[in-house]
């Protein structure tokens, strides 16, 4: 689809590293919301060099340009949503925060990102105190996979659904609206992701658990949830579409997977 350039046009603001496999970070972000039909607008945190098994490299941007593309972006766009990748440092934290105080109606989805697929930290410790104490509380929604969840709570990764609905508890109550959890590592058939929110029951979004170490997916849904929120969706109906969207990437990925190593006829 072909987006003509307008300011007045909703926007999703992207906050996050690039990537330069392009496999994740702020590159499938904008990839992901063109997809819905909405326009990006960046502020670029961190500079990686990464293949799709391993980072090689991080440069961290200062946090004073970090602040300004924030808020070059407002001045220059109608910011409908902003979604939040990668960080780094506590300084950054601090940053983006104080950018975004003034804009309390405009939809935050935090996809907290911790560390690389392979293993490699992309967030210092004292930016975690941070994260949970100075932005999360400006959030709409928290995007953990159950090992970030874990971290974020300062305890082990959840192995059951009472584990997970307490630590998801346990992040509610540091003030975001409401907390995703990705089930998208766990075991079993199902990929399941759970949304909690203050005073109301759980709501549970599942799929087929496909094969594959797809990268990215994290990136995907919090971009997807951020353009639906963008676009004038609920927050659960945000959710379900992206959920949906995600899943058929995943999908048509196996499908082309599995024709490439197909035998020939």
């Amino acid at each position: 689809m072909a987006l003509i350039a307008t300011a007045g046009a909703p926007h999703v603001l992207v906050i996050a590293g690039s990537d330069s496999s392009g496999g994740a970070g702020i590159a499938r972000d904008i990839e992901t919301v063109a997809a819905f039909g909405i326009r990006s607008c960046v502020s670029v945190t961190a500079v990686t060099a990464q293949t799709h098994t391993a980072v090689t490299s991080v440069e961290f941007m200062p946090a004073r340009l970090v602040a300004e593309q924030i808020s070059a972006a407002f001045a220059t766009n109608r910011v409908a949503a902003v979604k939040i990748g990668m960080l780094g440092t506590a300084s950054t934290v601090a940053a983006v925060v104080s950018s975004l105080q003034a804009y309390p109606d405009i939809p935050i989805v935090l996809d907290p990102v911790l560390a690389s697929t392979s293993g490699r930290p992309l967030l210092e410790s004292d930016a975690i105190v941070r994260l949970k104490a100075d932005l999360m509380p400006l959030c709409t929604l928290l995007t953990p996979n159950l090992n970030e969840l874990g971290l974020l709570c300062d305890a082990k990764t959840a192995t059951s659904d009472e584990e997970v609905c307490r630590q998801a508890q346990e992040l509610v109550s540091c003030g975001v609206r409401a907390v995703l959890v990705k089930g998208g590592h766990a075991e079993g058939r199902q990929s399941t992701d759970i949304l909690f929110r203050p005073g109301r029951p759980p709501i549970r979004f599942d799929a087929p658990r496909l094969g594959g170490g797809a990268r990215g997916t994290g990136c995907m849904l919090a971009s997807a949830i951020g353009a639906g929120l963008a676009q004038g969706l609920s927050l659960e109906d945000s959710v379900r579409r992206a959920k949906r969207y995600v899943f058929q990437i995943i999908e048509r990925s196996a499908d082309k997977a599995r024709a490439q190593v197909a035998p020939c006829p």
